[in-house]
């Protein structure tokens, strides 16, 4: 078959991939931007699409047969352009990392390790056992609510219950409150989820249902300590409730991934991640989503469209469908 790898994000999972195919296939590599003809034939000839979107702007791929996006979200892929005869897939294995990435800011921000580093290079013993001040927090008996239950969502409540924490869920479909779940609320109770949280981890993804669901009412009925986490979709945190509450310091802090604005098509440089100027505040840690982005998510992610390519090859079910073939 005919397998077309568009854009740099995509072709970051073509490396090694040939190894785990059965059979030889034509592999391209496209740029973001298709700029020549040869580039347009083999976009619009192609039997596989690796990407992670699909827009008005590109040609239309009038032999595919299986558009597989190399990650979990699928709302840069107009899913009704594409042909309808074509399945769209996705991919996981992104929940390891992304709950890795939480623990890590979510212990960085009860043990204070850079801070000792740095006033002990200047011979301070801050945080020394019996100095007046020294104590600082721990994760154990404290609770995360986890606004949305889905793989990274579930990840995170096993890592939390292994550190001791009470682990709340706020989800679309209802979740059994049983471990590591100790109490699960529906999004009509958020204002109630929210007050009860100190850490908030945000793992929705970005639906017309979602935009803004955290907004000023939820930050209103927030403590003060409350620190929200963001590894779902920048848009699902209200832009201006989550600034002001920050700003106003109404809540404790942010650890924010996904963002409003993204720099374009093929650039990594010059661009702020949101039209409100987070980056002068001291009480956010900004990140520029990166926290799935791990070696082994990759191998994760490759095996996954291997073996989807060989399923379709081979007239299998596919696996991780978002749409089936029409």
């Amino acid at each position: 078959m005919q397998i077309v790898f568009h854009g740099r994000n995509a072709a970051t999972f073509a490396e090694g991939i040939e190894a785990l195919l059965d059979g030889p296939h034509d592999i391209r590599l496209l740029p973001d931007r298709l700029r020549t003809a040869e580039e347009v034939a083999a976009y619009e000839t192609a039997q596989v699409i690796v990407s992670s979107f699909y827009n008005a702007e590109l040609p239309a791929p009038r032999a595919l047969r299986l558009f597989h996006v190399p990650g979990a979200g699928t709302d840069a892929v107009d899913l009704k352009r594409l042909p309808s005869a074509a399945a769209v897939c996705n991919c996981f294995g992104h929940e390891t990392a992304i709950g890795e990435y939480v623990m890590a800011a979510l212990l960085r921000h009860v043990v204070p390790i850079d801070h000792a580093d740095r006033e002990l290079r200047r011979g301070e013993w801050a945080y020394w056992s019996a100095r007046d001040g020294s104590l600082h927090g721990e994760l154990a008996g404290r609770t995360i609510g986890l606004l949305g239950y889905g793989h990274i969502g579930r990840r995170i409540a096993r890592l939390a219950d292994a550190f001791d924490m009470r682990v709340l869920v706020a989800n679309r479909r209802p979740v059994a409150a049983e471990p590591p779940v100790s109490a699960s609320y529906t999004l009509d109770r958020l204002e109630e989820f929210c007050a009860a949280a100190e850490f908030i981890v945000c793992s929705l993804p970005h639906l017309p249902e979602t935009e803004g669901l955290l907004g000023a009412a939820a930050f209103a009925a927030m403590r003060p300590d409350a620190v929200v986490v963001n590894v779902g979709r920048g848009p699902v945190i209200d832009q201006q409730a989550l600034y002001d509450a920050l700003a106003e310091r109404r809540i404790g802090g942010a650890v924010i991934d996904t963002w409003y604005v993204y720099p374009p098509a093929g650039e990594s440089s010059g661009t702020l991640p949101a039209r409100l100027p987070f980056h002068e505040l001291d009480n956010v840690v900004m990140t520029p989503h990166m926290s799935g982005w791990t070696d082994g998510m990759m191998a994760r992610r490759r095996q996954t469209i291997a073996e989807n390519i060989g399923r379709l090859a081979r007239g299998a079910a596919l696996a991780n469908l978002v749409r089936a073939a029409g």
